[in-house]
């Protein structure tokens, strides 16, 4: 590994030691990933991955009783630094304990609660990536709030939209269910 990306990878590690999770510190991680050796590259986000993971769970552990927002802050820095290291599964997980996180605090502000969309994109991410669990769970809490959202709108509006929206979010819903079924068959077998 050249010095200087080691040098760089080291400051990264520093700044997460030291309790920085910051833009900064994701600006570091992101030069440390521009190895142009390919196999370098592969080993570099190996490191950092497992640094990441032991390194996040003891941070969401230390910081348990600290604010929703900074802790939101720091899952969110976190899903950011598991996403540019190629870490799906650490993406995911952290991503849906902030938007649990967000669910809980902000549930009666429509500025910050999390949408609809966003439980959405969650879900969807997570089936396409083989997490069908938890998509399931995301396309509750999508039909959830897209429930909740046109209650408080009071939206009369358009119902074949609103049905194929909510018929979109359970087919997606129904394949991850078919696909912890079939896994489930499949390990029995």
């Amino acid at each position: 590994m050249p010095e200087v990306i080691a040098e760089t990878t080291s400051l990264f590690r520093s700044q997460i030691e030291d309790g920085s999770f910051s833009d900064v510190s994701l600006q570091i991680l992101e030069s440390v990933l521009v190895a142009k050796d390919v196999r370098a590259l592969l080993e570099i986000r190996s490191s950092l991955q497992e640094f990441l993971r032991l390194h996040a769970k003891s941070v969401m552990d230390r910081i348990a009783a600290k604010t929703v927002d900074e802790k939101l802050n720091v899952a969110e820095f976190f899903v950011k630094a598991f996403a540019l290291v190629g870490d799906v599964e650490s993406c995911l997980a952290l991503k849906y304990e902030a938007l649990v996180l967000r669910e809980t605090k902000y549930y009666n502000n429509n500025g910050f609660r999390v949408s609809y969309q966003e439980w959405y994109n969650f879900a969807k991410n997570s089936l396409y990536n083989g997490y069908y669990a938890i998509a399931v769970k995301g396309f509750d809490n999508a039909l959830s709030c897209f429930q909740s959202e046109l209650n408080a709108d009071g939206n009369t509006g358009d119902y074949f939209l609103k049905d194929n929206i909510v018929d979109k979010i359970r087919k997606l819903k129904d394949e991850a269910s078919a696909m912890i079924s079939s896994s489930s068959v499949a390990i029995q077998a």
